[in-house]
């Protein structure tokens, strides 16, 4: 697959969907090509791109690289399901092979391109992919994160990270029908994987919460009078609801400094439940667990 020949600037080019057939499809039949789907608004492409030029640049000639602005070429791109930007696809053999969404640091960028030249670790590609999926999922970029966790599910369709992380994405989005669709993706084996323990557990707790109310309309309540326990409660149910447990764990723990015992100790037992939808090992359930040993035992 080696192409060391060809000239520098034949390695990196800007494309087009006019151009894409020969740019990207027949190119890529004599050496791999990584099709780089960007727009000038993307704060993230601007990290990615000079970083896959360098790595492109350092593997002589092994690979190309071919830069697409979607505001300009959108047809490509939507055949191929784009969503989210920066986005990369590998082709190989005229078709895609391998990919990523998200801007990666060079390290990963490097691991990427040596597994689809036949080296490295797939794993270690995979486990980069996962870190940025679950990142855009806590920044709250559903678009971002449901299009990773897929892509990961195109290169292992059985991992349980993706597809515990894949019925969050749908379960934050207000789809709860769609994200226990998702959890049927788990072989029989892995069932009771606890990521996927911990996503029915949320499902169960969100389908409590939902006929609480309006988040936006309890948060301006609770705004307005921080001091009533009452609002705060419904708003943490409304959040659980949406999966929005981060949140509901910071409201749910206002409560318990303010009364310790409020209501029959409801707010300690929903923060509880929220720990296990959110996953023993997440930081909601670290941090909020913490918090709450310095509440009870001061």
């Amino acid at each position: 697959m080696s192409n060391a020949a060809a000239a520098p600037t034949d390695l990196i080019k800007s494309g087009s969907d006019a151009t894409f057939l020969a740019d990207v499809v027949e190119a890529s039949r004599s050496a791999p090509v990584l099709v780089d789907f960007w727009a000038p608004w993307c704060g993230p492409c601007r990290q990615l791109t000079p970083a896959l030029e360098r790595v492109v640049t350092a593997a002589q000639g092994s690979v190309r690289l071919v830069k697409i602005n979607i505001d300009d070429n959108p047809g490509i791109a939507g055949q191929l399901g784009v969503r989210s930007i920066p986005a990369v696809f590998a082709f190989h053999q005229g078709r895609p092979v391998d990919g990523f969404v998200g801007s990666l640091p060079e390290s990963q960028l490097k691991q990427f391109i040596e597994r689809l030249l036949g080296g490295g670790d797939p794993g270690e590609d995979v486990d980069a992919m996962l870190e940025a999926a679950a990142e855009a999922l806590r920044s709250g970029d559903l678009p971002l994160a449901s299009q990773a966790y897929g892509a990961i599910l195109e290169i292992e369709p059985e991992n349980t990270k993706a597809i515990a992380g894949l019925a969050r994405c749908f379960l934050s989005a207000g789809d709860p029908a769609q994200a226990r669709e998702i959890l049927t993706l788990a072989p029989a084996g892995k069932a009771n994987d606890p990521e996927l323990n911990s996503v029915r557990a949320a499902l169960d707790l969100a389908a409590k919460g939902t006929d609480t109310g309006d988040a936006a309309a309890l948060r301006a309540g609770v705004a307005a009078a921080p001091a009533d326990l009452d609002a705060r409660f419904a708003l943490a149910n409304a959040l659980v609801g949406r999966g929005e447990l981060a949140e509901a764990a910071d409201q749910l723990l206002a409560i318990i400094e303010r009364d310790r015992a409020w209501n029959e100790d409801a707010a300690r037992k929903l923060l509880l439940q929220v720990f296990d939808a959110a996953g023993l090992t997440s930081e909601i359930a670290r941090n909020g667990r913490r918090k709450l040993s310095a509440l009870l035992f001061s």
